[in-house]
């Protein structure tokens, strides 16, 4: 019996989400996608940038890492509710103490 290869799908995707959006962009009309194209160079909070082929993949796993990094550091914070109340403790100490 022959395996056929286990497709792997970035987190949050799916073989289901990817045909989604294959039928999204297969399906719209010329002036759709001129549409969407146009909606993406107005939005401020994602830049456009035209760049070497050749830098694509370098650039892709930076983001990936800073995603990575920053998803990290938002667990951490999560997982450390404690540190609040400690550094209210201490600031109230050092006042105390600047007080004499």
């Amino acid at each position: 019996m022959e395996m056929k290869p286990r497709n792997r799908f970035p987190r949050g995707w799916n073989e289901a989400r990817v045909k989604a959006v294959l039928e999204h962009y297969e399906s719209q009309t010329e002036d759709e996608a001129v549409a969407e194209d146009e909606a993406a160079f107005r939005r401020r909070d994602q830049a456009i940038m035209v760049v070497p082929k050749e830098l694509v993949l370098t650039i892709t796993k930076l983001i990936t890492r800073e995603e990575t990094v920053a998803a990290r550091r938002r667990d951490n914070t999560r997982l450390q509710p404690a540190s609040g109340a400690r550094r209210k403790s201490k600031s109230i100490r050092r006042s105390r103490v600047a007080r004499g």
